[in-house]
């Protein structure tokens, strides 16, 4: 048996993979023996007979940052005359129009803008809440935190409690690209480093909270440090358990300063995101990246490790700055489920499903009305 087969042999019988064997892992070019391993551990922590997917709104209040970031296409800086701060109007609108097909949740993310002030957020998330109290605001990257932690000279867990009260319901884990500083520091001037990243999530989940993790590979990091970046979202699973899901995508380089980049293919993102299944096995689900991918290589995620197809997403401004640009349609999302033999279940963003009634009309079919019931958590324990 060769060296990849013991590794994945061990960790699909539930050992532990180590940060070596999952370089070798990421070395191999045995992309079909790693996806099969992947596959096995999904099916253990999830025997069940459907696979997940929500619906929800991404909302870039501004797009206004202090940070520079390489890699981004959609920031501009704060005299830049494309920058903009999001009429509190048309962002209610845009939530209205999400709940009128069904929508239960936004995603509310924007730059680092140098004036905001934490009472403009409190401000803001109150107003949502109270115009929809049955939307859940998952909202504000770690990197959004720690900088209105700065703006506002209040400590971390101070201003994330402050945050939860107005309305804040879960926290994306947007920003976290590599969590290894030399990456970090190579690719971005004004951000915030692993450890502090990791910190705001670390106090998120000491008060209750829950969030999910990330990570954008294939541009300057190494292989070493794509599992360097796993090894610290494992540990602190290991430390709080606040972490729903973890999502990965391959870097988008068109319209950004590192263009010059060659984009990783299918080939990386699907072995780079079941390394990731084997690894984090502590995490419970692994959403697929049909939005960097498309919908073909997003369903073929399926069987390499992940267990729920992402977000419909009813809108995305980030990613298509850099020339990616895919869309489903619900039946679409939902047929790209069933084909591989699963039920498509809707969730929301802590893995409650949703209990679906038929479409009205058929051509029609996001305007499916959803309740929410519970969903069974897989044990992740190692």
């Amino acid at each position: 048996m060769t060296t990849i087969g013991r590794i994945l042999d061990d960790v699909v019988a539930g050992g532990r993979l180590s940060a070596a064997d999952a370089v070798r892992l990421l070395e191999s070019r045995e992309l079909a023996a790693i996806g099969r391993a992947a596959d096995a551990v999904t099916r253990r922590l999830h025997p069940e007979p459907y696979r997940t997917y929500n619906i929800d709104r991404n909302i870039n209040y501004t797009n206004v940052c202090t940070a520079v970031c390489d890699f981004c296409a959609f920031y501009r800086g704060p005299k830049h005359p494309e920058g903009y701060v999001l009429d509190r109007g048309v962002l209610l609108e845009k939530i209205a129009e999400m709940v009128a097909v069904g929508g239960d949740q936004i995603l509310l993310q924007g730059g680092l803008h140098p004036t905001l002030t934490l009472e403009w957020y409190e401000d803001l998330l109150r107003e949502i809440k109270t115009r929809f109290p049955q939307v859940n605001v998952h909202g504000f990257s770690p990197p959004e935190i720690h900088h209105f932690t700065k703006v506002s000279k209040r400590p971390l867990r101070e201003v994330l409690e402050r945050l939860a009260r107005a309305g804040l319901g879960s926290l994306p884990g947007g920003g976290g690209e590599i969590l290894v500083d030399r990456v970090r520091e190579a690719m971005t001037r004004g951000k915030v480093l692993t450890d502090d990243w990791l910190e705001v999530h670390r106090q998120w989940h000491l008060l209750g909270g829950r969030s999910t993790a990330t990570m954008m590979f294939g541009h300057i990091e190494t292989l070493a440090e794509r599992v360097e970046h796993l090894d610290r979202v494992r540990d602190l699973q290991d430390e709080t358990g606040g972490f729903t899901a973890f999502i990965c995508w391959s870097f988008q380089p068109d319209n950004t300063e590192m263009a010059d980049i060659p984009p990783a293919g299918s080939f990386e993102y699907l072995k780079t995101q079941a390394v990731a299944r084997l690894y984090l096995d502590n995490v419970a689900n692994i959403q697929s990246s049909w939005v960097t991918q498309g919908r073909d290589i997003g369903q073929l995620a399926l069987l390499f490790g992940a267990n729920d197809m992402g977000s419909l997403m009813m809108e995305e401004n980030v990613v298509s700055a850099a020339g990616t640009v895919h869309h489903l349609t619900l039946e679409q999302m939902r047929s790209a489920i069933s084909e591989l033999g699963w039920i498509p279940r809707r969730r929301n963003v802590f893995y409650e499903l949703f209990e679906d009634e038929p479409p009205t009309p058929a051509s029609d079919p996001e305007r499916t009305r959803v309740r929410a019931v519970p969903l069974p958590v897989a044990s992740t324990a190692p």
